[in-house]
């Protein structure tokens, strides 16, 4: 892109009030050649352009980016650069070799590090950093993870928020089969069969990838594979359990009742409500943006379901006027996460609702989860006498056999009519 050539010397309040996509910025004077360029992203960096006195050729040299390193900084840098270049050198080729001096001195370094402490700590960053996520080599050239970015953040979590905190600072070698059993168990104790499952499959692939690399001895037993086979003799399932869980209507009164004064996140708890209002997953209900709802239509456009197709859900006049109100105080998602402004995740219901169990804040009845909720929904318009092919469209359920083949109607009209009266017996238990 070609740069501005402006008559005045760079500002820090310049360089701040730079457009995303707009043309490079160039300082004057004795800094003439530092150049400030921000993308279309709003990422902003100072860099060198100068002739190499090697090659002739025009060259660039990133030397930071705004506002990690000032102006100042950058001006200084460029100095000891230019400084290089009027030498005969290239700053470029310089920087390449001192990348390549410290890339061998690290190595050695390694070398050394790999017979001195090893902690679990360092076997899960070694597993991620250098194989899950995706990186960069030591030359600039990119390299994709072994998962797609959203599964290299869920593998992230899954090692950092459990084996990390609990064994973090432990030595890796002495991590035993009956220590990784017990912190398994742990997580099913606290409801959390799948999270038990994933700890233990992607701890038992860091393990076995440390090993592979020679961070530890070929011959050693990984703990984490030890206890998935006694776990398995002791027939601990560890996927996720059929639900049977349906909340009645004394205990959707309680908790209705329960649930503003809870502590569960403002969030939190309009995802719970609107998916008793209208029988969704609740993971379809926090991913849920704006551009899918219509309040004129009174309609919810989810494009993806679990089963394929999609599917517009009727909205009862309850759950209309809460969004009306939720659409002043939100942007594009309708729950969106207060830290990252994306999508709540639908486990952080789950884990909410284990930490108010384990301080005793949580609702006194029978434990249950958020797709038990969907499940409330179905069983409740079935107690109100709604036809079962009715109710089955209203939780999107797809039709099999000969009756899914040749009845294609979607019985809008009627998931309308009944999830109102749904609604209205909601309002009815707690008036």
């Amino acid at each position: 892109m070609a740069a501005y050539q402006g008559s005045k010397p760079l500002t820090s309040k310049t360089v701040e009030n730079m457009k995303p996509g707009s043309p490079d910025r160039s300082d004057i004077g004795e800094y003439r050649g530092l150049r400030v360029s921000r993308g279309k992203s709003g990422r902003t960096s100072f860099y060198y352009r100068y002739r190499s006195p090697l090659t002739g050729k025009l060259v660039q040299m990133n030397i930071g980016r705004f506002p990690e390193i000032s102006l100042a900084d950058a001006r200084n840098q460029f100095l000891i650069l230019k400084e290089i270049r009027l030498s005969g050198l290239c700053p470029v080729n310089e920087q390449k070799k001192k990348i390549e001096a410290e890339a061998v001195i690290a190595y050695k370094e390694a070398v050394d590090a790999s017979h001195q402490r090893f902690s679990v700590k360092d076997l899960i960053d070694l597993y991620l950093e250098e194989y899950i996520e995706d990186r960069k080599t030591t030359d600039g050239k990119f390299v994709s993870g072994a998962r797609k970015p959203k599964g290299q953040s869920e593998t992230r979590r899954t090692l950092e928020n459990d084996p990390m905190k609990e064994f973090g600072l432990l030595e890796a070698k002495d991590l035993t089969r009956q220590m990784v059993v017990e912190h398994i168990l742990s997580i099913v104790h606290r409801g959390a069969n799948v999270q038990a499952g994933n700890v233990l499959r992607e701890l038992s692939a860091a393990y076995e990838y440390a090993i592979g690399l020679g961070r530890l001895p070929m011959d050693f037993a990984n703990p984490a594979l030890l206890a998935k086979a006694g776990l398995r003799q002791a027939k601990i399932k560890l996927t996720s359990q059929r639900g049977k869980r349906a909340l009645s209507d004394n205990e959707l009164e309680k908790l209705l009742r329960w649930l503003p004064g809870s502590m569960y996140t403002d969030t939190q708890k309009n995802v719970i409500r609107f998916t008793l209002w209208t029988g969704c997953r609740s993971g379809e209900v926090c991913a849920a943006e704006w551009g899918a709802i219509d309040l004129v239509k009174s309609t919810f456009h989810i494009r993806e379901s679990k089963t394929g197709a999609e599917r517009y859900v009727q909205l009862p006049r309850q759950a209309v006027g809460f969004l009306k109100v939720l659409r002043l105080n939100s942007d594009k998602y309708l729950f969106p996460s207060i830290k990252t402004k994306l999508p709540i995740q639908q486990k952080q219901l789950t884990e909410q609702a284990w930490r108010m169990r384990t301080k005793n804040r949580m609702l006194d009845i029978e434990p249950w989860t958020p797709h038990d909720l969907r499940r409330t929904v179905r069983t409740g318009l079935s107690r109100l006498r709604c036809p079962n092919e009715v109710a089955e469209a209203v939780l999107g359920h797809a039709r099999g056999g000969i009756e899914g083949t040749y009845d294609l109607h979607r019985y809008e009209s009627e998931c309308k009519e009944w999830l109102q009266a749904w609604a209205d017996h909601l309002d009815g238990l707690v008036n």
